[in-house]
């Protein structure tokens, strides 16, 4: 026989080692691994990792086997992992109806075992008593199969096993939102069993998703069905997350060593090398020590203070495990296969040095990797004084085997028998690499002939739908009902993918089906789902945001296809709506906003698009897989016929002539207005949301709301006919008409009366009846008898004047209720009043009358579709959201709910206001869009409070347009989806922004760099010119400083490092009492001053504050403090410290300023006090309208400067604080 070379006898070596330590470990039966000779228990994550150098060796030994024994060797390590990969897929298979559960339930007690008995595979806890909801451990375990399997192991054996794994997929592709126990299995680190969102699981599962996509589980030999299909959206969700959490790994963990595993081997998540850089130097810089790493700050397990006869910590324990947490060998592995892939040999060399010295040697003298290394009990003390100084001492498994088994990856890498590819066959590390821009191709399709020629005449030459065939165009809703069909097996009971959702990723592929190719339309453009739909200008800019998205996030093979069908129902006044043809325009020149972009027709970009084969909707299970399942052919039959046809809406119109029977119709007059609760004008912006018993639900006398002079909580917001306008009729005839012009629609059938006349026609019909109406909520005890009905219902045909129709409807809906029968028929169907809601909502649409559209989609109860995505979308980048006016009727949404739920929280939050509850809907989903594409507007935000959001949207709006309150939320109201969207990004990015009125009386809002508007935004407003101008100019800087601190404030939004100093300042002092609210000293014993935590309990006790100013000049102070103890100018700050109490005295100060030099000041707060002035202040109204009895003009004065905030807030810290000396020099440095 002939001698072997030395790299044979080296890996002969490795060979007995391996089979030593670990092979000789392995359950024959099931082929798992115990936990250790005591413990038969199997974790799922600990055996993945254990046969890692099982793998590795086995390929280490294919590149060298010229004898026979080695291969033999090779194919006898291969299989003793096949053996354990198929052991665990047993022992998850045995739980198959957990996972069927899951799909729909999420919930911690119906997940898969994060454990199993090495001995029979079956469970060993029950679902409550163990934290087994792990996704990490599920994710590495898909991982790691594709990776297996791609590198040529045969693990799958049935189609069986291959529908189960499909359903894993599903498992975790909403791990983005599922908050788990994680790596370490403890959930929030006192270990009270409460889940949390892991960074670390989020990106396990995003790896995951990524690697089994399109992957044949049957390797070479298999075929269409064996193939493993994930959407895309999916791992783009998951990523994006990711982003958004390094380098944090939870709420209660600022950082953790485990998210080694996520930026380096195994997974490769994350595609930003900046980040991986950050993440990397956070862990080594904070968790590293001499014998490993740290698992997280304060951990408190096997460490010489942990009370181990019970398993939780209480919270004000964490401090004492500081600087003594156990140090863990495993992270010195994982650091050097992350360099090894890094190709960085001098590091990779550091590590190896570093682990070899704190190994331990066994008798024969393997080198064996601890556990985990503890400080010993009596040397605690030391090492609290010095950390890092005392000698440390082995404590749990040694050989621990996920550090052992990553260790020998890590020597056959050093030796080169592996090259890091063998380790990676799916490619995984070059994901951080930079890509090709992407070109982003965009087919627009013409429902008919008759749009295709009208494009035409603008030199556009587009296809029709007949035109592209035999490709067909369906709506992206077809796409997600097919998928549903993806998974299903009826032997093991698995229905399939449950989600109804379909991104961007996926409907911008091509799918093939036996001979048929499709094309899918977004998911945006699908008019059934909600109202904003109807809005171009909305459609247009979500569509340029999508095709950014696309540039950024598109990472398959092929280019990106958008498919966008131009239908009948975008055209206005039959033509194509301009921004549409400039869009397109701008397509065509190949650029829009900075992406590449091609336009051009289905059958041009066959050969370059991404094509997915849908080959799962096969009868497979019936043993006719070429056949379409019999369910898909006729739903495709179905809806082949339906897709593009539109329904016809209901007609209202009756007679020709309208009846003069006024008295009837000011019974329901005004039946909206009653319905709104924003509140601008009111002292402190909280809204005073409506009582429960509004009048509307109240069975009494109550007169019509131009009596109501004094109706402060009610603000009309359909003030726009005349019936309802303000207080008194005689203000009809001045100033208003003139901005509502072009609000009334006119009346096709009386054109010889123009709408002025009919409105001074009105008002005096006004001044001679103004009956007093009984609104009764209980039919049975009714005042009006059922002619009056059958009378509002003769008026609801006759008039054409969609907001009179509104009134009436609202008022049927009030006493009779939504399923009333009207008595009218239609086709032979009964009509209720919901039909006739419908009808007017769908004409409202048409109309653009958003105003109408916004309370009749409320009281339809209609929901934006992706409301539960969009706050999820919020959630889960550590945004908290709430719904409601502060400062009473608040609710916080901390964690994702579903649909239905959160529909009701909304409305139960704003009462019976309609049209707030739906605008509250439609912000969430805009903030959700900007946080997809511009996370930086959310910086330094932890809540959004969206019922601040929208008072705040109403107070710019007074102040630019110059109004009161009533009129401003009225605009606010009638805004069209995509100003609201505008107004709400300007909001957040706190740009200047001025109001322009278009067409119609619809407002346009506009950027403006400087404070003097671009001649070309003035569209309605005139040039202000000469005099006009200047004071505009000068008008506008003041007042910039308070809408800053407002915008701030409403918006939450703090300095960088807020809480982390705000936490640096507790340290020092018995606690900071903010409104009421004592923020404790022992916060700082449970939590760490990065933990998302602290900042969330200090934000909690900031959100007492109504006013957004006040608020902002709080955080100011308290950024005061911080640089107070930052600069240890004291030891401590003593007691308890009141922040008002220091806002108030610099307000003081600053007065005394004020009168001394006579600045601005004077004519309100600084004014010499006479009688009649303390009472004015007694009474609470400061004269210059400041809140909180704060000067006006001290908030907006700049920070900065001898007069500035910063100033006076540091001298009312000396003045305040006993601690601060109160004479001698200082060193005052404020930056």
């Amino acid at each position: 026989m002939r001698s072997r070379s030395n790299s044979g006898v080296r890996l002969d070596y490795y060979q007995r080692i391996v089979h030593r330590l670990i092979l000789a470990h392995q359950e024959p039966v099931t082929g798992l691994f115990p936990a250790s000779n005591v413990n038969s228990h199997a974790w799922i994550r600990d055996n993945v990792y254990c046969i890692l150098a099982v793998w590795g060796l086995s390929m280490a030994y294919k590149k060298i086997a010229d004898q026979d024994e080695d291969r033999a060797k090779c194919y006898e390590l291969e299989q003793s992992c096949v053996k354990l990969m198929r052991g665990l897929l047993m022992a998850m298979m045995n739980q198959k109806d957990k996972v069927e559960k899951f799909k729909m339930t999420q919930s911690p007690y119906d997940s898969l075992h994060a454990k199993y008995s090495s001995k029979n595979g079956l469970p060993v806890v029950g679902d409550g008593e163990w934290g087994h909801l792990q996704i990490d451990a599920v994710s590495l375990y898909l991982l790691i199969l594709a990776q297996m399997t791609a590198s040529g192991l045969q693990i799958v054996f049935s189609l069986d096993e291959v529908s189960f794994i499909q359903n894993l997929v599903f498992y975790i592709e909403s791990a983005y939102s599922i908050p788990d126990y994680g790596i370490w299995e403890r959930g929030d680190k006192t270990n009270h069993g409460e889940p949390e969102l892991n960074a670390s699981s989020i990106g396990m599962a995003k790896a995951a998703l990524e690697a089994m996509n399109e992957l044949d589980l049957f390797g070479a030999r298999g075929g269409p069905a064996s193939v493993i299909h994930v959407l895309a959206d999916e791992a783009h969700k998951c990523q994006a997350v990711l982003q958004s959490m390094l380098p944090r790994e939870s709420n209660s963990k600022e950082l953790d060593s485990g998210l080694l595993c996520v930026i380096g081997f195994p997974a490769f998540a994350v595609d930003d090398a900046q980040l991986i850089h950050n993440t990397k130097d956070a862990i080594l810089s904070r968790l590293q020590g001499k014998y490993g790493c740290k698992r997280f700050l304060r951990d408190g397990y096997r460490t010489p203070k942990e009370d181990p006869s019970r398993l939780y910590y209480e919270r004000w324990e964490l401090r004492m495990f500081e600087n003594i947490e156990c140090e863990w060998p495993l992270f010195f592995c994982y650091l050097i296969l992350f360099h090894a892939f890094q190709n960085d040999k001098r590091s990779v060399q550091e590590y190896a040095d570093r682990l070899e010295k704190i190994m331990v040697r066994s008798e024969d003298g393997t080198l064996l990797v601890p556990e985990s290394y503890a400080v010993p009990q009596d040397l605690v003390g030391f090492e609290y004084q010095k950390p890092g100084s005392q000698l440390r001492e082995v404590v749990g498994r040694c050989p621990f085997l996920w550090g052992q088994s990553l260790f020998i990856l890590g020597r056959l890498l050093q030796e080169g028998f592996l090259a890091v590819g063998e380790l990676d066959p799916l490619n995984r590390r070059l994901g951080a690499q930079k890509k090709p821009d992407v070109v982003v191709q965009v087919v627009i399709i013409a429902e008919d002939n008759e749009i295709r020629d009208k494009l035409a005449e603008h030199d556009l030459h587009v296809q029709t739908i007949a035109e592209v065939a035999p490709i067909e165009v369906q709506p992206a809703r077809v796409l997600s009902h097919l998928y549903t069909y993806l998974g299903r097996n009826r032997k093991l009971g698995l229905s399939g993918r449950k989600s109804r959702d379909v991104g961007i990723l996926s409907t911008s592929k091509l799918y093939s089906l036996k001979d048929r190719i499709f094309a899918f339309t977004p998911q945006f453009a699908d008019l059934s789902r909600f109202y904003i739909a109807s809005d171009n200008e909305l459609m247009i800019d979500i569509l340029k945001g999508e095709i950014n998205f696309l540039k950024s996030a598109w990472d398959l093979l092929g280019r990106p296809l958008v498919t966008l069908v131009l239908k009948r129902i975008h055209l206005d006044q039959d033509k194509i709506p301009l921004a549409m043809i400039q869009t397109m325009r701008k397509l065509k020149s190949g650029y829009i906003n900075g992406t590449r972009v091609m336009l051009g027709s289905l059958k041009d970009f066959l050969n370059t698009s991404a094509i997915t084969d849908l080959s799962f909707l096969g009868s497979t299970e019936d043993g006719y897989p070429d056949r379409l399942h019999p369910d898909v052919q006729t739903y495709l039959d179905e809806h082949l016929l339906r897709s593009f046809s539109n329904r016809s809406t209901m007609n209202l119109r009756g007679g020709q002539l309208r009846p003069r029977t006024l008295r009837r119709r000011m019974s329901c007059k005004g039946a909206i207005k009653k319905t709104r609760s924003i509140n601008v004008d009111s002292d402190n912006l909280g809204m005073e949301g409506p009582s429960p018993l509004t009048e509307r639900r109240l069975s009494s006398v109550v007169p019509p709301p131009w009596l109501q002079a004094n109706k402060q909580s009610h603000v009309s917001v359909f003030a726009t006919t005349p019936e309802e306008g303000p207080s008194t009729p005689s203000l009809l005839l001045g100033n208003e008409l003139v901005i509502r012009e072009n609000i009334y629609p006119v009346d096709p059938h009386g054109q010889n009366r123009s709408a002025i006349d009919r409105r001074s026609e009105f008002v005096r019909q006004q001044e001679i009846t103004v009956p007093k109406i009984l609104i009764q909520r209980h039919r049975a005890e009714t005042n009006f008898a059922d002619t009056e009905v059958e009378e509002l219902i003769a008026m609801l045909r006759e008039t054409e004047n969609l907001e009179e129709q509104g009134d009436i409807l609202q008022y049927l809906v009030d006493t009779q209720g939504l399923d009333f029968n009207t008595g009218m028929l239609e086709e032979g169907r009964v009509v209720t009043v919901r039909d006739l809601l419908k009808g007017l909502y769908e004409k409202a649409c048409q109309q653009k009358l958003w105003g109408l559209v916004r309370h009749t989609a409320g009281m339809l109860g209609k929901r934006v579709e992706d409301l539960a995505k969009a706050v999820t979308d919020l959630l889960v980048r550590q945004k908290q959201v709430t719904v409601g006016m502060p400062p009473n009727n608040e609710h916080t949404i901390t964690a994702p709910l579903p649909e239905g739920e959160l529909r009701q929280l909304i409305h139960d939050a704003y009462g019976d206001d309609e049209s707030t509850a739906m605008l509250t809907q439609e912000l969430m989903v805009y903030l959700a869009m900007f946080i997809r594409t511009e996370p930086q507007l959310f910086h330094e935000m932890l809540r959004l409070r969206v019922g601040l959001i929208i008072q705040v949207m109403a107070k710019e709006l007074s102040r630019t347009l110059n109004c009161d309150g009533e009129a401003a939320s009225e605009h606010l109201l009638n805004l069209s989806p995509f100003e609201m969207k505008n107004l709400l990004y300007h909001i957040l990015s706190g740009k200047e922004f001025a109001v322009s009125s278009v067409a119609r009386g619809n407002l346009s809002i506009v950027s403006c760099k400087s404070s003097r508007v671009s001649k070309k935004s003035q569209i309605g407003l005139g040039d202000p010119e000469g005099e006009d101008a200047l004071i505009a100019t000068i008008d506008d800087r003041q007042g910039q400083w308070l809408r800053r601190r407002r915008l701030d404030g409403a918006l939450n939004r703090v300095p960088r490092d807020f809480y982390s100093r705000v936490w640096t300042v507790l340290e020092k002092c018995q606690g900071l009492a903010i409104e009421g609210r004592v923020l404790q000293q022992s916060l700082t014993q449970e939590m760490t001053p990065g933990e998302l935590k602290f900042a969330l309990e200090v934000e909690t006790a900031l959100n007492q504050i109504p006013q957004p100013e006040y608020r902002q000049l709080v955080v100011e102070a308290l950024m005061v403090l911080t640089l107070v103890t930052e600069h240890n100018m004291v030891p401590t700050l003593g007691g308890i410290i009141y922040v008002e109490h220091l806002v108030h005295k610099a307000n003081q100060l600053f007065l005394e300023d004020q009168r001394k030099v006579q600045g601005d000041a004077t004519l309100c707060c600084a004014k010499i006090k006479d009688g009649k002035e303390q009472q004015q202040a007694a009474s609470g109204m400061l004269l210059c309208g400041g809140a909180a009895y704060i000067c006006q003009h001290l908030y907006d004065s700049a920070p900065s400067g001898s007069f500035g905030t910063m100033t006076y807030m540091s001298r009312a810290v000396a003045l305040v604080l006993d601690c601060v000396p109160k004479h001698g020099e200082m060193e005052c440095a404020i930056s």
